[in-house]
């Protein structure tokens, strides 16, 4: 089969987060067409998750490259760069207050994120309810489709942006993710100034961060009012069916985990005591460290789906900077074969960096800091896991 130019192509995007949705975007903005396919139902069909924080280096260079990058600021938090990080006896180690005008990591909610992505997308560029089964067809292409529900596409390039749990993957790649042995307990937070009031001014305007070696929570504030917590712990991937407990057994989970956190400050453990609403169990994974495939015509990976990583505040930001980054290569190429070379030569190496240095990052969220990190976090408001949503296990 000749290789298709990128102008002439089929091109196919599994995920509307906002990978996909920004590779779409920045495709459009070169005349190219693509499609793209979620298992979603619909665009609000489920929530998207907490804030995120977006990088100028990579992010926002993404959005940048979409043309909308403007809109973002407009929407963005500035006031949530603000960072505390405390002791479990509740005394302030370390703050981080932005400055006046500060864009360097403003948040947003992925939520806000996604609407905006999908505004600038021309109306049937997503198709919902599509749960991808599996990618066939020969090597040099074109390849096929098959949903759940019997359909197929047939396409001349798959991008799977899909996820930690990407079908996609398996084109290219036997790796799939393993468990890190440490895990979140996500509680929200509703009406926060009203409802919460000392909590609210616990953690400030942006988010605040407790450990102790064993244990931790990072809460972090959303728009609107409202707030997550991540309750951060080392645990067995069953640990609350081992406990005797079930997930909406929301008082047994909150009395176990007051027993672990027997000793923190009244005032800290607050982030335990009052959410509205179950805790949601997200255990952690990763995929093996590096991830590299042999190239496929035909099939790439972007974010998750190519380098899952301990949720460090780098995640989406990666996915975004992948998206943007394969969408201008295939606007340069001459054929979708060359695209995806270019793109991989540049993506593979730097996810490879990236994931070696956050390997076991993991433990690092339980880590109590030492004074450089203080330090570190005092000038520049680097924290643990800042701005970053956890793996769901499936």
């Amino acid at each position: 089969m000749n290789a298709p130019t990128p102008a002439g192509a089929r091109i196919s995007i599994i995920g509307a987060g906002p990978g996909g949705l920004t590779c779409a975007r920045v495709l459009r903005q070169h005349g190219i067409a693509v499609t793209v396919y979620d298992r979603d139902p619909d665009a609000y069909s489920r929530d998207q998750g907490g804030s995120l924080d977006l990088h100028e280096e990579d992010g926002q260079l993404a959005l940048r490259e979409a043309g909308l990058l403007e809109e973002f600021l407009a929407l963005a938090r500035c006031e949530s760069q603000e960072m505390r990080r405390f002791d479990p006896a509740g005394r302030l180690l370390g703050h981080h207050l932005p400055d006046a005008g500060e864009t360097s990591r403003p948040e947003i909610d992925r939520g806000q994120l996604r609407d905006l992505l999908l505004r600038s997308l021309d109306a049937g560029t997503v198709r919902w309810g599509h749960t991808l089964e599996s990618v066939s067809g020969p090597a040099d292409g074109p390849r096929t489709l098959t949903f759940t529900d019997g359909s197929t596409v047939e396409t001349d390039l798959v991008i799977g942006a899909d996820g930690a749990f990407s079908r996609v993957r398996a084109a290219v790649s036997d790796a799939v993710p393993r468990y890190t042995g440490a895990g979140f307990l996500e509680a929200w937070f509703d009406d926060m100034e009203s409802a919460h009031p000392e909590l609210s001014a616990l953690v400030g305007q942006g988010s605040a961060h407790v450990a102790d070696g064993a244990r931790g929570l990072f809460a972090q504030r959303n728009s609107g009012g409202h707030m997550r917590v991540y309750i951060m712990r080392r645990a067995p991937l069953d640990w609350i069916t081992a406990s005797g407990l079930a997930p909406q057994d929301t008082d047994g989970i909150r009395a176990h985990l007051l027993d672990e956190y027997a000793g923190w400050a009244p005032r800290i453990l607050r982030m335990i005591t009052e959410n509205d609403g179950a805790y949601v169990d997200r255990p952690l994974f990763a995929l093996p460290v590096p991830h590299t495939w042999r190239h496929s015509p035909g099939v790439t990976l972007l974010g998750d789906a190519a380098h899952l990583m301990p949720p460090l505040g780098v995640g989406v930001n990666l996915a975004m900077l992948d998206a943007a980054e394969l969408a201008l290569a295939l606007a340069g190429s001459a054929t979708v074969d060359d695209a995806v070379h270019t793109y991989e030569k540049t993506m593979l190496p730097r996810s490879a960096e990236t994931a070696a240095m956050l390997e076991g990052g993991a433990g690092f969220l339980l880590e109590e800091p030492d004074a450089d990190e203080l330090a570190r976090f005092g000038e520049s408001g680097a924290g643990p896991g800042h701005g970053e949503q956890p793996v769901v296990g499936h």
